[in-house]
């Protein structure tokens, strides 16, 4: 079987972090997939049931779901669902032999990264796998840098607030001190206090991190 392949460090260094969970009510089915990961070295741990899924499983760990749809009490459809109400966002594979077209709709609208057919190939999981930890990797890094913006932002007063989104917009120094009634010498000390506490050196820097965080 042709062995994932790493793209660069982080991505080599996600997937060593990363855990597979194997949702699925058959056995056979959690042992045929537990080996299947476990041959390409990545961590695998494996459910009967939704239930017991929801009862171990933490947020903060990173890694996909590969998820039964038809279970017995929890369906894999109700399972997104409840992890969707809680801001859960562990990228989900889908895994059934009913394939049919309106819960593949459902899922995928409600964000699962792809319903895999049974029986699969082997190398297609494999692939889906590297590309839902990949997905879970970027997600919680983007998160992160996010919560670091805001935390550097929560330093400023309203004031430099105010003169950091006109200088995102362009405006020049001129342009600001006349807009909110104060002396340029004032405009450039809020200037150099907000490059210190947001940690830019220039205006430009200063855009891409505020627009960076408003997607």
């Amino acid at each position: 079987m042709r062995p994932l392949t790493f793209t660069n460090e982080r991505n080599e260094a996600a997937l060593q972090a990363a855990t597979v969970f194997v949702v699925d009510d058959d056995a056979d089915v959690r042992r045929s997939l537990s080996l299947l990961v476990r041959s390409v070295n990545l961590r695998v741990e494996t459910f009967s049931s939704a239930n017991d899924f929801l009862s171990s499983y933490e947020p903060l760990r990173p890694g996909c779901l590969v998820l039964d749809v038809r279970m017995p009490g929890m369906t894999g459809l109700e399972l997104q669902k409840e992890l969707g109400s809680h801001a859960v966002e562990l990228p989900i594979i889908f895994v059934s032999a009913h394939g049919e077209i309106p819960m593949v709709s459902q899922s995928l609208r409600a964000g699962a990264l792809d319903f895999v057919q049974k029986p699969y190939s082997p190398q297609a999981m494999l692939e889906r796998i590297h590309e839902a930890i990949e997905q879970d990797d970027r997600t919680r890094r983007e998160k992160a840098q996010r919560h670091e913006v805001d935390q550097r932002l929560a330093q400023l007063s309203d004031r430099e607030r105010e003169v950091m989104c006109l200088l995102a917009e362009g405006m020049s120094t001129k342009s600001i001190a006349s807009h909110l009634a104060i002396s340029s010498k004032t405009v450039d000390n809020h200037r150099a206090r907000i490059f210190e506490k947001i940690q830019v050196e220039n205006t430009a820097e200063l855009a891409r991190l505020i627009y960076s965080t408003i997607r």
